[in-house]
């Protein structure tokens, strides 16, 4: 095991170092709870602010599973069924062009699989200047371009990663409960699994010495993005930020450990989490890959040879990130980074997508076959 982690940590610092990556961070929890880690550059060049174990990460679009846990959770209280039309808790979708037919065969199935046909980017309208919203900031404006939206393609025909979709999640949360959706995230599974240091969009002021800033690079130097900017109504979609230690916990309640906290067991059935790593849709595969790939209700499941992990990745602005867990044997791995690239012609440099790729296949194949 010392020596495929030696490798795989190797390999961490050298792509971070070869890409120009100004930060980022690579952990590893086996079966029996023995946590490695790879802490990698800088949190904030400025200040020479090194990573360390308490950086906070912005984790993007790996907040989307905490929108399908909050769905289910309504599900087991008898608040909605998984195949209700959308349109019955947000009727301001009726106003959606559907060349396919009616709205009313959109599902929060639909929605929780990527199948539902709405668009991928979260809003075509917004602007580049820097007084911009970094999102609609409130349900009012996303309600006025629902009018100018079409679906796709027939929804529950294919897979179509869609931010809109979330967010439409996010607003039944938000009905449903008579809570804003970071209100109920955090009564509900944020603060049962113990991540007290988890929070959404704008950093509390006890916890700025600890946010990492992020960076974009147009071949030159890193420019950095400043620490907070606020992911306004799409919140449910990609607005979650935390340091590792408390993502952590989140990986070790997934993989079946209860004793998280005394509260972690009344957070959702086993068996419903079980129920949203069931393959709904396929994944087209990616060229050269070497893994199969489908989408369940918020988690994709990810297969590598003989390894099948449920998981999810991340990325706004600078911060990429992924994690994976073994639901059978608690098995995980999570990493973050705060620098991308950005390029008019030919790849970015540093590819940070391609370096996320490449750790998470190398921790797939060489590394979850020994921790098991």
């Amino acid at each position: 095991m010392d020596a495929a982690w030696n490798r795989v940590r190797t390999v961490f610092r050298q792509r971070l170092s070869d890409e120009g990556i100004v930060g980022g961070s690579l952990w590893l929890r086996d079966a029996s709870g023995v946590v490695r880690r790879e802490l990698v550059g800088y949190a904030d060049l400025a200040s020479g602010r090194a990573i360390d174990e308490e950086t906070i990460f912005h984790w993007a679009s790996i907040t989307k599973t905490l929108t399908g846990i909050a769905i289910m959770q309504l599900r087991d209280r008898g608040r909605l069924d998984l195949d209700d039309a959308v349109v019955t808790y947000v009727p301001e979708l009726e106003a959606v062009f559907n060349p396919f037919g009616s709205m009313e065969e959109v599902t929060i199935r639909q929605l929780l699989s990527h199948s539902s046909g709405f668009r991928g980017p979260t809003w075509p309208w917004g602007g580049t200047e820097p007084w911009h919203p970094h999102e609609p900031t409130e349900w009012s404006q996303l309600a006025a371009m629902i009018p100018y939206t079409r679906i796709e393609f027939a929804p529950g025909s294919r897979f179509g990663y869609s931010n809109p979709g979330i967010v439409f999640l996010g607003r039944i949360i938000e009905l449903l409960s008579g809570d804003d959706y970071e209100v109920y995230i955090d009564k509900n599974i944020l603060k049962p699994l113990g991540m007290f240091r988890s929070y959404f969009d704008v950093t509390p002021y006890h916890l700025l010495p600890h946010r990492s800033n992020n960076y974009f690079v147009d071949g030159g130097s890193p420019t950095p993005n400043g620490l907070d900017f606020d992911t306004g109504i799409t919140v449910s979609n990609g607005g979650l930020n935390a340091p590792i230690p408390d993502m952590l916990r989140y990986l070790r309640w997934l993989g079946g450990d209860t004793t998280v906290t005394e509260h972690a067991a009344s957070i959702l059935a086993r068996s419903s989490l079980e129920e949203m790593w069931i393959p709904q849709v396929s994944v087209p595969p990616t060229p050269s890959s070497g893994v199969t790939e489908a989408v369940g209700l918020a988690f994709f499941i990810t297969r590598s040879g003989p390894i099948e992990v449920i998981g999810h990745t991340g990325e706004q602005l600078a911060f990429l990130s992924f994690f994976c867990v073994d639901p059978t044997s608690g098995v995980a791995a999570i990493a973050a980074f705060n620098t991308t690239g950005q390029a008019a012609d030919g790849p970015p440099v540093p590819n940070t997508r391609l370096v996320r790729a490449e750790m998470r296949s190398l921790v797939l194949g060489e590394v979850f076959p020994m921790l098991r």
